[in-house]
């Protein structure tokens, strides 16, 4: 069982710039991919960014230059940094541990780009 705690989102103005981070507890050997993907009113959750225990990392191309993924593999945590955000990125944030044999979620977190 993994447990997957999200913090730092929140309200930025266009342009802005915000935190996430998601680190994970529990019984397991190894996480494989951590991720971060998003959930807009009405659509579907869509992969943002994903990085793999090597520091292999994969962005959606429309975060590609703006966002960036970490991780902290000693602390099973992953960072989100979030730059020149966009309305269109205002969406609910979901953490994910892929465990090759089991996928974990995150409980979310708002972000919201609006002026």
């Amino acid at each position: 069982q993994v447990r997957l705690v999200e913090s730092g989102g929140g309200l930025v103005q266009p342009g802005g710039s915000l935190r996430l981070s998601c680190t994970a507890s529990g019984s397991f050997y190894m996480i494989y991919v951590m991720g971060w993907y998003r959930q807009a009113p009405g659509k579907q959750r869509e992969l943002v960014a994903t990085v793999t225990s090597g520091g292999t990392t994969n962005y959606a191309d429309s975060v590609k230059g703006r966002f960036t993924i970490s991780r902290d593999n000693a602390k099973n945590a992953v960072t989100l940094q979030m730059n020149s955000l966009k309305p269109e990125d205002t969406a609910v944030y979901y953490c994910n541990a892929d465990l090759a044999t089991m996928h974990y979620w995150g409980q979310g977190t708002q972000v919201t780009v609006s002026s």
